[in-house]
């Protein structure tokens, strides 16, 4: 009976593939961008991770449709490839950044217009890269399992360069679909997300070959399978011990305060509302927490505030500064992001910054870091001067828009290890946080998501940045204005979390750093390493066939 049941399955996966492959035209770009819509469900909040063990099929079986076609050159070859992939990673980057047109409607009567060109403007950008991704894998093409190889391999390299390429938005990469749960993240201690993209997408493809081909039938179809079950289990297995074997340890003298005042994007920048904004910081900060032996602040070192707390130079704004110092008691320090001014050297407007402030029990500015990954056209619009011209402004409440810093330094507050500061997302671009003159002990990740409201975007910002504590081996403690807040271990598990569109606080210890993780050592290596290596494997595939 269960021998008739599976034969029974294969014969309609052959049936679906047969079909698929002879698509042709608009059908075959329909079904790749439909299943690349299907995609977008693996990734937060809703991490339906088994719906790309049925759509990366889908992907190949249309993939073999393009091969078979004939073809009068190398271009016409590059563009048989490129289509599908694009077409898949249009539908996969719609339904995943939809979101980002959410900003555009906090200040409609400003931005409306552009709504229509975000949410189609940046997943055709980023859906090029994928697109590049298979015209590589068929100029390799063949027949048989090793266009798995192939497809694993470029999908590796254009991944990596999604990440730089334009200023870089590595925004949902294909192998964080692998790293959904603490368990399921310790591998990233040792790939990061680049590459393990090659062991994902090998194992998101195999059942491809369940469709009989050249090399596909008997020993070869059990390898495929035997193999991706071999990744699957290292990877959990690997989870499985690191977790047994870690430790729960906090830095002694380090004591947390996190505000989340969930102050609406519509009212964060009034000015008739700044003493009433202020306020809330203010009775959050100085209020009584869970710890029911905890007066206010006493015993915090460091209290932190999210991303753009001010709607003003905080410099130029003693009052503010003087409340902030009497609120704070001795030792205590506030760090909080604001925006940061600095004169031309030579005339001119000077510089404005997005950057975090550090200001101790006397109320005075003592350090601060500069953001150096701005966000284009929310904080900055490239060519400015012709974008004045034309009347095109950016998203943040700034004339001129910011000034990128010119490199990232560690902070101190004389308590405790050095902090990396990261402001939003600067916290996704893995392996490029910070330089190696000296290690940081925990990242502090400022964000303000409330442009984005109650969507999936926050919850794929908090994915990525718990990712990037586990890859460096670093605890991460993320403030968010409307949230996610919270503080998670260099394991990636959650202490504690404040949920997406509450207000509140968060009293916690600091979890310890844990020595660098083979991927800081190897310093992005091994992701070469994995890539050559799947190349070789499916050239040698291909050449075997010939």
């Amino acid at each position: 009976m269960g021998d008739v049941i599976i034969n029974r399955l294969i014969s309609n996966i052959e049936d679906l593939a047969g079909w698929l492959i002879l698509l042709s035209g608009w059908r075959r770009y329909g079904i790749a961008f439909l299943a690349g819509l299907i995609s977008a469900l693996a990734m937060p909040p809703f991490d339906l991770v088994f719906v790309l063990f049925f759509t990366f099929p889908v992907l190949i079986w249309l993939m073999d449709g393009a091969a078979s076609e004939p073809s009068s050159g190398i271009f016409s070859k590059l563009m048989d490839g490129f289509r599908p992939g694009f077409f898949f990673g249009f539908g996969y980057f719609f339904a995943g950044l939809w979101w980002i047109g959410n900003a555009f409607l906090v200040e409609a009567e400003d931005f409306l217009w552009a709504l229509p060109i975000a949410i189609i403007a940046v997943p055709f950008a980023l859906s090029l890269f994928w697109g590049c991704a298979t015209a590589l894998a068929r100029i390799f093409w063949s027949d048989n399992a090793g266009r798995l190889f192939t497809l694993a391999a470029s999908f590796t390299l254009f991944e990596y360069l999604r990440g730089f390429v334009a200023t870089g938005l590595p925004w949902n990469p294909i192998s964080g679909a692998a790293y959904f749960t603490p368990l399921m993240m310790q591998s990233a201690s040792v790939l990061g997300i680049y590459a393990m993209t090659a062991f994902a997408v090998f194992a998101f493809s195999t059942a491809a070959v369940i469709v009989p081909g050249i090399n596909n039938q008997g020993k070869t179809r059990k390898l495929i399978f035997t193999l991706s079950a071999v990744f699957l289990i290292a990877h959990v297995s690997f989870g499985i011990v690191r977790l047994q074997n870690a430790s729960q340890d906090f830095v002694p003298e380090v004591a947390l305060r996190l505000v989340q005042p969930n102050i609406d994007q519509r009212f964060k920048f009034d000015k008739e509302r700044e003493e009433e904004n202020f306020q809330v910081y203010m009775d959050l900060s100085s209020g009584a927490g869970k710890d029911i032996d905890k007066e206010g602040l006493s015993g915090t070192t460091h209290l932190i505030w999210p991303e753009s707390v001010f709607p003003y130079l905080l410099t130029q704004r003693r009052d503010t500064l003087a409340s902030i110092g009497a609120m704070l008691p001795e030792g205590t320090s506030l760090l909080t992001g604001a925006a940061r001014a600095e004169a031309a050297t030579s005339g001119g407007e000077g510089f404005v910054f997005n950057s975090i402030y550090i200001i101790n029990d006397e109320g005075e500015i003592v350090s601060a870091a500069d953001k150096t990954h701005l966000v284009p056209f929310g904080e900055y619009v490239p060519f400015q001067h012709v974008a004045d011209i034309l009347g095109i402004e950016q998203l943040a409440n700034q004339d001129g828009g910011f000034e990128a810093g010119s490199s990232r330094k560690l902070l101190s507050t004389g308590i405790g290890p050095k902090i990396l500061a990261l402001i939003c997302y600067e916290i996704i671009f893995s392996g490029d946080l910070w330089n190696d003159d000296e290690r940081p002990g925990w990242i502090m990740n400022l964000t303000n998501d409330a442009w984005f409201g109650n969507t999936p975007g926050p919850y794929q910002h908090l994915r990525q940045s718990v990712l990037r504590g586990v890859e460096e081996g670093l605890p991460v403690v993320r403030v968010a204005n409307s949230g996610i807040s919270g503080v998670y271990d260099a394991y990636g598990r959650k202490l504690d979390e404040l949920p997406l569109g509450e207000s509140g606080i968060i009293d916690s210890k600091l979890p310890v750093a844990l020595k660098p993780t083979l991927f800081k050592a190897w310093n992005g290596l091994l992701h070469w390493i994995v890539m050559g290596g799947f190349f070789l494997i499916g050239l040698i595939s291909l050449r075997s066939r010939n």
